[in-house]
């Protein structure tokens, strides 16, 4: 039994289908899914979505890509996670991958909301999400001058070598891991795959993007997730089932929701 830990299943292409998503993480043995805000705009659909299906939890926050969405305040937050199936902060961190043209100086208001997302984690105790893309150096450096290891949280969709999952790790985070593991060239990830305590583990589909070998290049959805976990645990040289049973638990863990227990139990 599968969870997938970070998903989108609100965005086009999944929502417009979402029975038949469900129905086929039912067949792929995937039990439970997170749904991951990206803004306040869209946040309803999200809520929405967690509202009329129990196995779906729900997170608040405003991506780093989204310029143009609305500032989120601490206390914007902070009220928006009050709702029963919101079990996070995020999606939040640092994205300097499309600078076009600008330096990282010009960036500030990426690292002020970043900030706001970890202020607002302390406050209603929920663990972060946190996306970062060409620049861990700053989101490392934000994390721990906001003691972010306090709400704790999760690195998601995990990319950068092992000194940063190391650094990330030290500070109690989890690390996630997408389909991106399985592709050929995914060296890094595959390292890291390898090497993080299994206790600290997380796997994830992001879908609709990065969907993992065999599907690669198609849309992504969290059924998927089974082969994340499959290929890691191929990887690790460990069952699919020991694999698949830490990670759910580390999932039930990080986002303080009570583990269903298995019929007969």
């Amino acid at each position: 039994m599968f969870v997938d830990s970070h998903c989108h299943i609100n965005f086009e292409g999944l929502a417009d289908r979402l029975p038949e998503v469900l129905d086929k993480m039912r067949e792929l043995k995937v039990t439970h899914a997170l749904c991951v805000s990206v803004d306040l705009e869209t946040l309803p659909s999200v809520l929405k979505i967690a509202e009329e299906n129990e196995h779906i939890y729900a997170s608040v926050g405003v991506h780093p890509d989204h310029e143009d969405a609305r500032e989120p305040s601490v206390a914007d937050l902070v009220e928006l996670a009050r709702h029963p199936k919101v079990v996070a902060i995020g999606e939040t961190g640092l994205d300097y991958y499309r600078l076009e043209g600008r330096s990282i100086a010009d960036m500030e208001w990426q690292r002020e909301r970043f900030r706001t997302h970890i202020r607002a984690a302390h406050a209603t105790a929920r663990p972060l999400i946190i996306h970062t893309r060409s620049s861990w150096e700053d989101t490392l450096r934000i994390m721990a001058e906001e003691r972010a290891s306090v709400p704790g949280g999760v690195m998601h969709c995990f990319t950068e070598p092992w000194h940063v999952a190391e650094a990330a790790l030290a500070q109690d985070f989890y690390i996630s891991l997408s389909g991106i593991v399985t592709f050929k060239s995914a060296k890094d990830v595959q390292d890291v795959a390898g090497r993080v305590p299994l206790e600290r583990l997380l796997i994830e589909t992001d879908s609709p993007y990065l969907a993992p070998v065999p599907y690669r290049g198609k849309s992504n959805e969290p059924a998927y997730v089974s082969y994340v976990g499959r290929f890691i645990a191929q990887l690790r040289e460990m069952p699919e089932e020991a694999l698949a049973a830490a990670t759910t638990r580390n999932f039930f863990t990080l986002f303080k929701i009570p583990q269903p227990q298995p019929a007969g139990h």
